[in-house]
């Protein structure tokens, strides 16, 4: 039952919200302790910006991912026994003969190049192995996803295109997660290289624009990607509460949309609040997802596909 989550915002909430507690000791959904008891053989962390807060706009933001970076860094040292980075397909399996999790660092907000595409070199340089190109405002790269169907119809800019081709060219994973939906299919048109929706679920059961179409689906399923189950109850279908239930329904409709090889983890933990109920509220509380989907009619097989196969199969291809 090992699992890959493509997705958390632990370093956001520990640096920028809480301003305390570390990666063994927190107030956060994620940490060593429950990462353990969930057998988790990766952790995809992602160095979020919430541009809004920052005065210095993507600037500041570029600066702070490097902060979120070195202090990544300093967690990994702090903790080695339990946890290490991993950069490629087998820094992971060595890490898990070792009885260590893997941390693979990502960039939530592809904002922060500013059209340097330097920038981009340099965060791969520094264990970047995931990029979300667009969060939720326009950038240079392309247009996030809204509730304006003008806004959604807009794709890559022509920065974002040689964004897309470079992360390919690096062997870094891009991310649809948080994309309009021209900028989702100009992605799957001119990407070279592994494609996800990191924490995304399926418009069909929730009718949100953060969520994925049978058609992107498809899509996203022909080139070999795949989605991650986001936990957040908006996404999910019920604004202030996350049920196992919804969740198991995204499953099953990835699953008939887009084979037993799609669906992913992506619990976008420490990402989002507001809600009264969780059915799932940290990392160590997963196996009531396992246990849900098996009832549902989910063979173990496809399970194990969910829970890390899938994942293991795209890390394999940067």
């Amino acid at each position: 039952m090992k699992l890959i989550d493509m997705h958390c915002d632990t370093i956001w909430k520990l640096m920028d919200l809480d301003k305390e507690g570390n990666l063994m000791e927190n107030h956060c959904s994620v940490s060593i302790p429950g990462m353990k008891k969930a057998e988790t053989m990766v952790q995809f962390f992602a160095c979020f910006l919430y541009i809004k807060d920052m005065t210095g706009g993507y600037e500041e933001g570029y600066r702070h991912v490097y902060e979120m970076i070195d202090f990544m860094n300093e967690q990994i040292r702090q903790f080695s026994e339990d946890i290490d980075f991993a950069y490629c397909y087998e820094d992971v399996v060595k890490n898990d003969a070792d009885g260590k999790i893997s941390a693979i660092l990502t960039v939530e907000e592809g904002g922060i190049l500013n059209g340097d595409m330097s920038r981009l070199n340099i965060l791969h340089q520094r264990g970047i192995r995931l990029m979300t190109p667009i969060w939720n405002h326009e950038n240079c790269i392309g247009f996030p996803n809204s509730h304006e169907p003008s806004v959604m119809e807009k794709g890559l800019k022509p920065f974002g295109i040689e964004t897309v081709r470079q992360m390919g060219e690096l062997g870094m994973i891009v991310d649809v997660s948080h994309a309009s939906d021209g900028t989702f299919y100009d992605i799957i048109h001119y990407s070279n290289g592994p494609v996800v929706a990191s924490h995304s679920n399926c418009r069909e059961i929730c009718s949100h624009p953060r969520n994925l179409t049978d058609g992107m689906i498809h899509s996203l399923a022909e080139i070999g990607g795949g989605a991650g189950l986001n936990f957040y109850g908006a996404f999910l279908g019920t604004k202030e509460a996350s049920y196992v239930e919804e969740m198991a329904a995204h499953i099953l409709h990835m699953i008939r949309c887009g084979g037993e090889d799609f669906p992913m983890i992506g619990t976008d933990f420490d990402g989002f609040d507001g809600m009264e109920h969780l059915d799932i509220p940290k990392i160590e509380n997963m196996e009531k997802l396992w246990e849900t989907l098996k009832k549902k009619g989910v063979f173990e097989s496809q399970l194990d596909k969910i829970w890390n196969k899938n994942a293991l199969r795209i890390l394999k291809s940067l």
